[in-house]
């Protein structure tokens, strides 16, 4: 078994709960796999086993993320087919040079790296500078960079649309939730939920009509205001490189692009 996957699990369990969360038919799974709906049918029933080369074609077809398809080729009896490398392992070099570089390219603007569980892997000089005076308990590694972000004495009572910014962030959360079954995601939200609001009300503020920004004061009371973007490794085939996401912060107005420009050139 691989260390740290629940034991005892079936090819036909798991097919069945990732059918569910893709709303798919055994008929639809059949057509994107390749493979006869009778013989699927078998297989999730558990009268017939499957392949190597079929059970990676369900996962495939179930938009399963790696990590649950080396878990189903687990169930059905097989060695995992993708490798888990930590980001500082040398065969990772590559990858570790590519993140680095879009990092340091997005400079004087924020950009960070995080995991599946939003834990921050990597991040420019911009971004931690943003998280400059937050208390040692939520700087201290690994950091959970929503958790410094919505927590009364993180970030949250600097964001002026802090209900907005958490309402994005809850949804992102529940959606990343319904594509991975990650229960350490759901544990997540729910923590983070049940965070309560910092003292007073923030003040209206007129949004951008096409994105939430994040809108975050200043130490001078100064509002700086950005759109995020989300970059990911579209081919990877190592679990750790596939679950590791870019987060990189655009200046959604000229004030927040002459404040980090002026900061850059000091």
């Amino acid at each position: 078994m691989v260390t740290g996957e629940p034991a005892g699990e079936t090819v036909g369990g798991l097919m069945r709960g990732w059918r569910r969360r893709r709303r798919m038919s055994q008929l639809q799974l059949a057509l994107e796999a390749d493979v006869s709906a009778r013989h699927l049918s078998f297989v999730e029933s558990g009268r017939a086993g499957a392949s190597r080369e079929l059970l990676q074609r369900l996962g495939e077809g179930l938009s399963m993320p790696l990590r649950d398809i080396n878990r189903l080729l687990v169930a059905g009896g097989y060695a995992p087919v993708h490798r888990e490398h930590a980001l500082d392992d040398p065969d990772m070099a590559a990858a570790r040079e590519a993140v680095s570089a879009v990092l340091e390219g997005h400079r004087p603007y924020p950009a960070i790296a995080v995991d599946r569980h939003w834990t921050l892997l990597l991040a420019n000089a911009p971004a931690l500078a943003l998280m400059t005076g937050l208390p040692e308990r939520l700087t201290r590694p690994p950091v959970n960079v929503l958790r410094a972000t919505l927590d009364p004495e993180g970030l949250a009572p600097r964001i002026v649309n802090l209900a907005e910014w958490r309402h994005h962030l809850l949804a992102r959360l529940r959606a990343e939730f319904a594509a991975s079954a990650d229960a350490e995601l759901a544990r997540l939200h729910d923590e983070l939920a049940a965070l309560p609001a910092p003292a007073g009300k923030a003040p209206p503020v007129k949004l951008s009509p096409v994105a939430v920004p994040l809108m975050l004061r200043g130490e001078g009371g100064e509002v700086l205001s950005f759109l995020s973007t989300t970059t990911v490794f579209g081919t990877a085939c190592d679990v750790t490189l596939s679950e590791l996401t870019l987060e990189c912060f655009f200046p959604a107005d000229e004030a927040t692009r002459r404040w980090f420009l002026d900061r850059e050139t000091e």
